[in-house]
């Protein structure tokens, strides 16, 4: 039978195209808040981090109620380095709004979910939004949605799909771009009248299988899951079945459902629902829930493996101490385990040797969250350069391969191609219109690092790089690292801009006057290959003679800032980066030039 008073509908979308937006509408227009409450923009993305960067980094269950349905919305992340999260969730749902941008059009990072969508043979509604935009093409954004599909095997039912043009800014979603609808009811209607309704079977045995997994200090580990057949209820006694195939006995303490924007108790959910149960010990993705006497088996799901790790130390800075209140090595060991229990898509283990945490996670910007969201509880650590996770099958090494895709002037495609090029890429496709290049290439996941910047700077800014985990492939040998050396403090103190002046002439400076350096601190960048230890303390000699220069005005140029992401890129392998609450700053893991001189002798 269909569930018919329940729609299950995940949000498909590049970063940037108003996924978020648009959810916050159809909270307003199914009366989730009262007329005159008080909301803040783009309410689910509850994370500052999500806030400040424009992202969504945990994918979220919330639902609606409209005309007595309830619709369960799966918001899902937009960015590839958490697109493990995008294909678990999809399990969930039975239809999809694919949200494309009026002007820009479906970009690589929707493909790349749209496929996944379409394999689960999900019912597509393609939501055109930002119609209000200045040179938006709503007509033409329809037509490469529909290329894009039709190059992803999408059935003919599929390509049958329903569109909707909206502006989630302005709060309105219409059937034809301009009939002058000012409301999101057409959304609403075409979600209740195109996306299917759950098949279920209440009288067949429980079946759940868990697709995300929280984490409450009070509850322990809860796992959120479709409930495909069956009543659940709570304190019944069900039996899991774990991935591998083992089993064991459980008890389920509590049973909740997704209602507006949190989660409600229920003593008993129906086959359909969206469910998340407490008192499954060790809850962990592709679990499936299930009844003692007649256990369902279910097909699994796969995790995906992480491809770079990096390793968290405690900070051995001079200056450690000084901005965080956080420092020892056991207190960051405890964190970083604690993370471990609610962030499945990491893996999270102590070194053998008991000198670090090693962190393995789908890319730099997935581990530089975590990162950001430790410094901003008071934490000061520091972290090696990130390295990719081999694999060895039948005696080959294999490594991370990636796709990326550039879309770029056709002015810059030749600088985009020679970037690329030197870092491992290998071109699998190039088209080309009046403006743009669209670029394919191949290239090994040690080779995307700094790769961003780079392409930026060939291109002065104009490309758009998007790169994600395709498969293994075999190792494609040494690559160069940064050419250029680094300017290494030779003492401890500040620097005077004085010193800053004669250095940076000589290279680009991470520093300005008055910042408190260390010996063995990446102070700058040289203009040439090989470190030089530099004085950024040196003041100016002063005699009772008057030169010609003496009253020169110095004129610094200011330094160069790193986020969390350029730094861990920048880094060589002989390099640390040092994270506290306040500052990010480069270094050597060996302070000491004498050290360093030792070590490059052995």
């Amino acid at each position: 039978m269909k569930q018919e008073n329940i729609r299950n509908v995940a949000i498909i979308a590049h970063v940037d195209h108003g996924k978020t937006t648009l959810v916050d509408r159809l909270l307003w227009a199914s009366h989730v808040f009262r007329e005159n409450q008080q909301v803040e923009e783009r309410v689910l993305d509850s994370n500052d981090q999500e806030r400040e960067r424009g992202i969504t980094i945990l994918s979220k269950n919330i639902s609606i109620t409209y005309k007595g349905v309830k619709i369960n919305v799966i918001d899902t992340p937009g960015h590839a380095d958490f697109g493990g999260e995008v294909e678990r969730v999809l399990n969930m749902a039975d239809g999809a709004l694919l949200i494309v941008d009026a002007y820009e059009g479906p970009k690589p990072q929707t493909r790349f979910v749209l496929s996944h969508a379409l394999e689960r043979g999900l019912r597509i509604v393609v939501v055109v939004n930002k119609i209000d935009r200045p040179n938006a093409d709503p007509e033409g954004a329809v037509d490469k949605v529909f290329d894009l599909m039709v190059e992803l095997g999408a059935t003919d039912a599929q390509l049958d799909f329903p569109v909707i043009y909206a502006s989630a800014v302005n709060g309105y979603a219409r059937r034809e771009p301009n009939d002058g609808n000012a409301d999101m009811v057409p959304l609403l209607d075409t979600i209740l009248d195109e996306i299917p309704a759950p098949e279920v079977d209440e009288d067949a045995p429980l079946a759940l299988q868990v697709c995300t997994v929280d984490h409450s200090s009070y509850e322990g580990r809860i796992g959120v899951g479709r409930l495909h057949s069956g009543i659940i209820h709570e304190k019944e006694n069900v039996l899991v079945v774990k991935p591998d195939g083992a089993q064991k006995a459980a008890q389920i303490r509590k049973v909740y459902t997704f209602e507006n924007l949190g989660k409600a108790e229920v003593n008993a959910a129906v086959a359909g629902d969206i469910v998340a149960v407490i008192g499954i010990e060790d809850a962990d993705i592709g679990d499936i829930v299930t009844d003692p006497e007649n256990p369902v088996e279910m097909a699994p799901i796969a995790v995906e493996e992480p491809t770079m790790a990096v390793v968290f130390e405690a900070s051995t800075s001079p200056l450690v101490g000084r901005e965080g209140d956080i420092v020892g090595a056991r207190q960051l060991k405890e964190r970083l385990l604690r993370e471990k229990e609610s962030n499945i898509s990491m893996r999270i283990n102590e070194l053998e040797d008991k000198s670090g945490i090693e962190v393995a996670g789908r890319g730099v910007l997935h581990l530089s969250v975590l990162m950001e969201t430790m410094r901003r509880e008071g934490f000061e650590f520091q972290v090696g350069r990130p390295r990719v996770v081999y694999k060895t099958e039948n005696g080959q090494k294999l490594e991370p391969i990636e796709e990326a895709t550039i879309d770029v002037p056709n002015d810059y495609a030749g600088k985009a191609i020679e970037v690329m090029g030197t870092a491992g890429g290998i071109m699998e496709d190039m088209a080309s219109d009046e403006s743009m290049t669209h670029l394919t290439f191949r290239i090994p996941t040690r080779g995307t690092m700094g790769l961003k910047t780079r392409i930026l700077n060939a291109t002065h800014g104009e490309a758009v790089l998007f790169h994600h985990f395709l498969e293994y492939g075999p190792y494609s040998g040494e690559m160069t690292g940064r050419k250029n050396g680094g300017m290494i403090a030779m003492s401890t103190g500040k620097a005077v801009a004085y010193a800053l002046d004669t250095l940076q002439e000589r290279g680009r400076l991470f520093v300005g006057p008055g910042d408190e350096c260390y010996e063995g601190m990446i102070v700058g960048e040289s203009a040439k290959e090989g470190d030089m230890v530099v004085n950024v303390e040196k003041t100016k000699n002063l005699g009772n003679q008057r030169s010609s220069t003496a009253d020169k005005a110095i004129q610094l140029t200011p330094p160069i800032t790193f986020t969390l992401e350029e730094a861990l890129e920048y880094i060589e392998d002989d390099e640390l980066v040092e994270v506290t609450p306040e500052s990010i700053r480069l270094r050597k893991r060996l302070l000491s030039a004498t050290d360093r001189k030792k070590a490059a002798k052995r």
